[in-house]
């Protein structure tokens, strides 16, 4: 019976060893990022979505509060990548201009918001720290800043 319960120890310490070895390993390839054609899938199916949040007045002003709550400390109050208190060196972009290095269709807008601006950049993922609609009311609201109006 002694030797029945250390092997059964023995055989779960693998099974732990081999799940937390697998585990590194896969953590490893996805920090190394995803294949190119998984990447640019990504991209064609955010560039694809469509905002299902109408544009208006309201949309507009709950997008400001959104941002305000949850930008405005790194972007800046006027979205000019001015925040107080973005983390050092990582210079938030002007939400105003007319470059959006991300992409600037309203799903490319939303992607960047949800997933964040990947391992290299100090952009942090909001999915699950507010809700999807906020998220496109932020949309709306960036898209009354500036020159990125016109591109839906």
């Amino acid at each position: 019976m002694h030797n029945m319960r250390c092997v059964s120890a023995l055989l779960m310490s693998g099974l732990i060893l081999f799940v937390a070895a697998f585990s590194v390993v896969t953590a490893g390839a996805q920090s190394r990022g995803a294949a190119p054609a998984a990447t640019a899938a990504t991209a064609s199916a955010a560039k694809a979505l469509k905002n299902p949040v109408a544009t208006s007045a309201t949309s507009v002003t709950a997008g400001a509060a959104a941002y305000k709550k949850y930008c405005a400390f790194c972007h800046g109050a006027t979205a000019k990548g001015n925040g107080p208190l973005a983390p050092k060196d990582s210079m938030p972009p002007d939400l105003t201009d007319a470059e959006w290095v991300h992409g600037s269709t309203d799903g490319e807008i939303f992607t960047l918001i949800a997933n964040g601006a990947g391992a290299t950049s100090k952009m942090i993922a909001f999915k699950g720290k507010m809700p999807d609609q906020d998220i496109w009311h932020i949309v709306n609201f960036l898209r009354s800043l500036g020159p990125k109006a016109a591109v839906r």
